[in-house]
C-alpha cells in the first residue's frame, strides 16, 4: 500500500480504522480513498488525503460529526426535586 501511495502515486481504497493521535480516538473508513498530492499551499511538500481532503481537516470533520452525534442522544434529565 505505502509503494502504491508514495512510489506510484496511486490512490487507494480503504476500509477499517485509522487513528488520530490529536484525537485520541479511532475512526471508521468505509471505502474511503487515500492519496498522496502536493500541498496547496507549498508545492515541495506533499500531503496524505482522504477523498479528497487532506487528513488532519478530515480528523476534524469525523470529530465534529461524532460530537454532534453525541449531542443528539443526550436527553435532558428531569429533575426529580427534593422529598421531605
Amino acid at each position: 500500500m505505502i509503494e502504491s501511495l508514495l512510489t506510484k502515486k496511486e490512490a487507494i481504497r480503504c476500509n477499517g480504522r485509522i487513528y488520530s493521535e490529536e484525537h485520541r480516538r479511532k475512526f471508521d473508513i468505509r471505502n474511503d480513498i487515500f492519496k498522496v498530492e502536493k500541498n496547496p499551499t507549498n508545492d515541495s511538500k506533499l500531503v496524505l488525503t482522504i477523498n479528497r481532503q487532506p487528513i488532519g481537516e478530515w480528523f476534524k470533520e469525523q470529530w465534529e460529526k461524532l460530537r454532534q452525534g453525541l449531542r443528539k442522544t443526550e436527553e435532558p434529565r428531569k429533575s426529580r426535586g427534593f422529598k421531605l
